[in-house]
């Protein structure tokens, strides 16, 4: 079994629920308040383990309840987390408010994970010269996330990128990643080309691809993703579901390809993972709403052809 690092946040999820968001000045009454694991990394680590693949997190959490209730909830659902470390700051927490109609709206406090530095990453070089695959995105320091992603290629693994939240990226880090998993606004900030359409979205990709990135999957929500690379131009379209919370939408993705990884070639893998990423959006939260790979196998789901 191939073996998965993940470098990346670990935070708590405080999620309220309303009918709508309130304007400025404006006070509403939610309907519905909960908290539950979060974070880009811990999420897609959890979404690996949960799928039954060899997954390990690297990450810091403070020395507080949050963080000792997030190692936990990632042990359950298969990941290794004694790797660990404890910061000087407070776990990281997002914000999160869900509108009735699935859409959300996400404010992090970094916390602890402003601690994930290249120092940590000297650390535990062993663990990634020992995995097959190392997955990053942007909830940690970009100059940590740049050097792993070094590292990585360097002991000549497979580095995948989520770039979210969206940023800009130097080309280093757009070289040393093999596969990046950019949604459209992602796409957009990344490379200052418009991403409104299919064809802009190719023409956005190229510029990525002329970088070195190998391969490029843009995640186009309730219609699908897009497939790039110097062969390839494929669109996959998404299933009808009924969409809940759309939280972890992406980080379910992320794990549901990572998980059938065979090869170059990508279509399998990006078909499983579009089934993984419909599951998640018709429940609450972040991690509570990731698939195992039992429901990912019984999921008779039906393709939303709109292109």
């Amino acid at each position: 079994m191939k073996k998965i690092v993940v470098v990346g946040s670990i935070n708590m999820d405080l999620v309220t629920i309303c009918n709508r968001v309130p304007e400025g000045g404006e006070t509403l009454f939610g309907e519905e308040f909960f908290q539950v694991p979060g974070g880009k990394g811990a999420n897609q680590a959890v979404a690996i383990g949960k799928l039954g693949t060899d997954v390990t997190m690297l990450g810091k959490v403070g020395k507080d309840s949050f963080g000792k209730d997030l190692i936990e909830a990632m042990k359950k659902s298969g990941v290794k987390t004694e790797y660990i470390k404890e910061g000087e700051k407070a776990t990281g927490i997002a914000k999160i408010i869900v509108e009735k109609n699935g859409q959300n709206r996400i404010l992090v406090v970094a916390g602890a994970n402003s601690e994930v530095d290249r120092e940590y990453i000297d650390e535990h070089l062993d663990v990634i010269r020992d995995c097959d695959v190392l997955v990053a995105q942007l909830e940690i320091p970009i100059e940590t996330v740049a050097y792993a992603l070094e590292k990585a290629k360097e002991f000549g693994k497979m580095t995948i990128l989520n770039p979210a939240p969206a940023r800009e990226l130097s080309e280093d880090i757009i070289r040393n990643s093999d596969l990046i998993i950019p949604n459209e606004s992602e796409l957009a900030l990344m490379t200052g080309m418009k991403t409104d359409t299919h064809e802009e979205i190719k023409e956005a990709g190229e510029k990525l691809l002329n970088l070195g990135v190998k391969d490029l999957i843009v995640t186009l929500g309730s219609k699908g993703s897009l497939h790039l690379n110097r062969e390839v131009c494929e669109f996959h379209s998404a299933y009808k579901v009924k969409a809940v919370d759309t939280t972890a939408a992406g980080d379910s993705f992320i794990g549901g390809l990572v998980r059938e990884l065979k090869g170059n070639n990508l279509s399998e893998a990006i078909e499983f993972a579009t089934k993984v990423s419909a599951i998640a959006v018709t429940k609450k939260g972040a991690q509570t709403s990731i698939p195992t790979i039992e429901e990912v196998e019984n999921f008779k789901g039906v393709k939303n052809e709109e292109k």
